[in-house]
């Protein structure tokens, strides 16, 4: 059997398209038992017999957490999770493991597994593994997505008001910055304002906070002296 007698819990706040769980199994009665289970408890289940099936469809699926069964035909669980790569940040894997395999899982979670199942399991004990994947998703897609825009943003700055961020960065005064760029104060206070334009920003820290999580670098400027 896969789950031992307990009663489901479902969170009740997201809807089951925003919480797709890919169900990866060799075993027929496995999916079909995971599917029936995940559609009861608000979940949208997506089985996978192989993990070359899995694998050949990662590239393109949506964010979602993975149910994966460590020992399968062909690819095993370790190899699948070697695999995918970084692309774990936006399927978070839980591996469903036998009494022999806790060594085995162990190693996968330091290779980025999030969690591991002993079978038979409990319902509440996946639906809590399930919650916890689903929070860290939820996490990195924000994250995703704010790296990615302050990206847009600092790719729209010009050149040389790249080089005036860097130099702000550097704890530089307008003036310092107006010298290291052979430039006048008034015309650095116009880079910076039209800067602060581009970014949507007010403040220098504002600022520095898009520029590091679009992973700017902010060491001396090229065209600095």
């Amino acid at each position: 059997m896969m789950f031992k007698q307990g009663p489901a819990r479902t969170s009740g706040h997201e809807s089951a398209s925003e919480r797709i769980v890919y169900v990866v199994d060799d075993e027929s009665d496995v999916r079909r038992s995971l599917g029936f289970f995940l559609k009861a408890a608000d979940f949208l289940p997506r089985p996978y017999l192989s993990g070359e099936d899995f694998l050949a469809d990662a590239p393109d699926l949506a964010p979602g957490c993975v149910l994966l069964d460590i020992r399968m035909p062909g690819l095993d669980g370790l190899t699948i999770i070697e695999r995918l790569g970084s692309r774990l940040k936006r399927l978070p894997l839980i591996l469903m493991t036998g009494h022999g395999d806790i060594g085995t899982a162990v190693r996968a979670m330091k290779l980025g597994a999030v969690d591991f199942l002993e079978k038979p399991f409990e319902e509440p004990v996946l639906i809590e593994a399930l919650e916890r994947a689903f929070s860290m998703l939820s996490r990195d897609v924000e994250e995703d997505r704010e790296r990615r825009e302050a990206e847009r943003l600092i790719e729209g700055l010009t050149p040389r008001e790249r080089d005036v961020l860097a130099l702000l960065s550097d704890g530089k005064s307008n003036k310092e910055v107006a010298i290291a760029l052979d430039l006048s104060v008034r015309t650095v206070e116009m880079h910076r304002a039209t800067m602060f334009d581009r970014l949507g920003v007010r403040t220098l820290p504002e600022a520095l906070r898009l520029a590091f999580r679009a992973g700017m670098d902010l060491g001396q400027p090229a065209a600095a002296h």
